[in-house]
């Protein structure tokens, strides 16, 4: 019986990763025929191509992201295993491939980073920033943090925190319109739709007294697959919009925004941290997904101040007989 050639695969996966031969080689330490040899040998194999080659360019051929996930799951496994039999002898070390939403990860993530990075400076980031949904496996990623319910029950997910949803606008729009007693008031305004979701401009509400529950359904004067883009013109008073508290929090409290209809309970979503369902971790990974649990214990955004304007958003209605 002949074993796979795991050499090769690794390689390959390697190569697939860097996009060259030549950095692929320079990562591993290992000269550049040697990587080339390594990958024309598992090609004559497998009796296909794994890459088309030019010049100029290279990518992968339709095989060859087909087993990508594969070689990755490769060196993963090999990787966790050669860390296990270690165990403590060597502080962790390598790098750690990260995918994480933009927003979050640029607000959120990067700031707590680099407390961890001078505890552990002989480990590296690499961190992919888009609210695409990736392929960790396929892709190479050892760690992702989503913002959603999770579908793929092949991943192994740790649940960091609730985000809760709020329906906000600046108090120069609310001054311009009224304050909405109910959502239906809403549905004359266009307002800011954010479109990487199941069901755009659909927002199912719940009352907090009554229990009564209400979809919302948006006009779009503004859409986007990135929340962000919205911000400057819902400060602007430009509309309204459904907003995680991430993102919205700090302008709820210095007075740029106002919750609208607090009473009416949007959405919650749930961050986690996502990793292979591989039982072997690496070292590495497992003391950035201890730190990270630990860093989002208690997030900035979770509880504001008693005089955010959240809490004024409350006392304006109630002085004015609204409720």
């Amino acid at each position: 019986m002949r074993l796979p050639d795991f050499e090769a695969w690794a390689i390959f996966a390697k190569v697939a990763e860097f996009g060259s031969f030549a950095r692929a080689a320079e990562e591993i330490q290992l000269s550049k025929p040697t990587v080339s040899k390594a990958v024309s040998r598992l090609e004559q194999a497998l009796g296909i191509a794994l890459f088309n080659r030019n010049s100029r360019h290279m990518s992968l051929t339709e095989t060859g992201r087909a087993l990508l996930g594969h070689a990755n799951r490769i060196v993963m496994e090999a990787e966790a295993a050669e860390t296990e039999a270690r165990g403590d002898m060597q502080r962790p070390s390598g790098r750690i491939r990260i995918a994480a939403p933009m927003t979050f990860g640029i607000r959120h993530l990067a700031p707590v980073l680099p407390e961890f990075m001078e505890r552990y400076p002989e480990i590296d980031l690499n961190i992919s920033f888009s609210d695409a949904v990736v392929d960790m496996v396929a892709d190479g990623y050892d760690i992702a943090l989503r913002i959603a319910s999770l579908a793929d029950s092949s991943l192994r997910a740790k649940k960091l925190c609730d985000v809760r949803l709020l329906l906000v606008a600046s108090p120069l729009w609310l001054d311009a319109v009224g304050r909405p007693e109910h959502p239906r008031d809403l549905e004359a305004y266009k307002s800011f739709v954010y479109t990487n979701n199941t069901a755009p401009g659909m927002i199912r509400f719940r009352n907090n007294t009554s229990g009564k529950e209400f979809v919302l359904t948006q006009t779009a004067r503004f859409r986007a697959d990135n929340a962000e883009a919205f911000l400057p013109s819902l400060e602007d008073g430009l509309g309204y919009g459904l907003f995680p508290e991430f993102m919205v929090w700090d302008g709820l409290h210095d007075g740029r925004l106002e919750q609208i209809l607090p009473a009416w309970e949007g959405p919650v979503i749930t961050l986690y941290l996502v990793t292979s369902a591989s039982p072997i971790r690496s070292t590495r990974v497992s003391v950035l997904l201890d730190y990270l649990v630990k860093a989002f214990e208690h997030p900035p955004w979770a509880k504001l101040p008693a005089d955010s304007n959240l809490e004024k958003g409350l006392s304006r209605k109630k002085a004015s007989g609204k409720t």
